[in-house]
């Protein structure tokens, strides 16, 4: 038997048995060897180790929502979109510049700089696979394992975008994974939510402003990142937590209803609905502006969840309902709803119960003289505009 006095000797010995070959082309990043290439999450798991001196433990929270938005790819084959993933050689394998592949060894492994939470969800998911499917087999659920069979097949093929750095040392490692993790911004407010067109409410919000003509007389900003432009009424994000204080009595945060399962047929009804409500509103209320109290952002979130309160006093969502309570509108006296600086002093939460509040004391007490009157007029109600001020 012949001696073997290096590793290197070891795994040139087994190179033709024991390698995994990674096509892909290099090229230099900021000075720094680099090799560029797709790979499927099969071969992925076989070649990526995780250093915890580099990487930071694994946040529970974050996994479970990343494993959540794969689910969306398994479950209903929505698109789903991942970074890609930053991997450091630290001297393994070497690259065939003729037949431009990155060879490794088996025993080989490439040390994680970003990525780690995308693939522990992967990899966590594989697991959850395998075990529903060695259950379903003890049970003979053979359409079951036909289904978790073909999502393991999913999951396996999924393509990753991979970049690995070939010559940085574990220092240099570790200023990267700070660069990447601690620059960057994320994006946030109505930008973030306009982004993410799959949740329900983020639907109907995106198709109101659209296409409902009701929404081109209440100014929606739908570009801003934070906040809103002085131009606009309504942001983007305001509009979807007002969507939410109707049809749910909610605020967004407590939302059950903003999933990603819903049919045509529901985005279509909740539209009538939602339009029906924004123009009662602009025919009760003074035209939409900014600096408008009846119009700022905690009371049309307080509005909104007293309007649910009234129009689902029968159970179920009541048009007849909402159209008749939304008549007590022109009577409301605005500044009433808050004393002294509390407007901008209190939290916004507070704010908004103080709006919704108000509301349903004004109308408890008020609405049976005030909209028995306004039935009197010919169009069964008085006029808004001057009665609103």
């Amino acid at each position: 038997m012949d001696h073997v006095s290096s590793l290197s000797e070891l795994l040139e010995e087994q190179r033709t048995s024991s390698f995994i070959e990674i096509p892909g082309v290099l090229s230099k990043t900021f000075g720094q060897t680099t090799l560029t290439t797709t790979l499927p999450m099969s071969k992925l798991f076989s070649i990526y180790e995780v250093d915890l001196e580099v990487q930071r433990s694994i946040v529970p929270q974050n996994l479970s929502k990343l494993m959540d938005y794969i689910m969306l790819y398994l479950d209903n084959q929505q698109g789903i979109y991942f970074p890609g993933i930053i991997l450091s050689a630290r001297g393994a394998g070497e690259y065939d510049h003729e037949q431009k592949v990155y060879r490794l060894q088996a025993i080989e492994k490439l040390y994680v700089v970003d990525g780690q939470h995308r693939l522990a969800a992967f990899r966590r998911l594989m697991e959850t696979m395998q075990s529903l499917m060695a259950r379903a087999k003890d049970r003979r659920e053979y359409d079951r394992m036909d289904e978790i069979t073909e999502k393991m097949r999913k999951l396996y093929t999924f393509p990753m975008s991979v970049m690995i750095y070939l010559d940085i040392d574990a220092r240099q490692e570790r200023q990267l994974f700070s660069d990447i993790n601690k620059l960057p911004r994320k994006i946030g407010g109505n930008l973030a939510v306009l982004r993410e067109q799959r949740r329900f409410y983020h639907v109907l919000a995106t198709r109101l402003v659209e296409k409902d003509p009701v929404m081109r007389h209440i100014s929606v900003d739908m570009f801003s990142e934070r906040g809103k432009g002085p131009e606009y009424v309504f942001s983007y994000h305001l509009l979807i937590e007002i969507l939410v204080g109707l049809f749910e009595g909610r605020l967004k945060s407590a939302a059950r209803n903003n999933g990603y399962h819903f049919t045509e047929k529901d985005i279509q009804e909740h539209m009538t609905l939602a339009s029906f409500y924004f123009e009662r509103l602009l025919r009760y209320l003074p035209e939409p502006a900014q600096g408008t109290l009846c119009w700022s952002e905690n009371v049309q979130i307080g509005m909104a969840l007293f309007f649910h309160e009234e129009a689902t006093k029968s159970a179920t969502f009541n048009k007849y309902e909402l159209d008749h309570a939304l008549k007590i509108l022109p009577h409301v006296q605005w500044d009433a709803i808050y004393e002294g600086d509390e407007k901008d002093r209190l939290p916004r939460r507070s704010r908004i119960m103080k709006a919704y509040q108000f509301l349903k004391e004004f109308y408890k007490e008020n609405h049976l003289f005030l909209i028995s009157a306004a039935g009197t007029q010919d169009d069964g109600f008085p006029p808004a505009k001057e009665d609103a001020v």
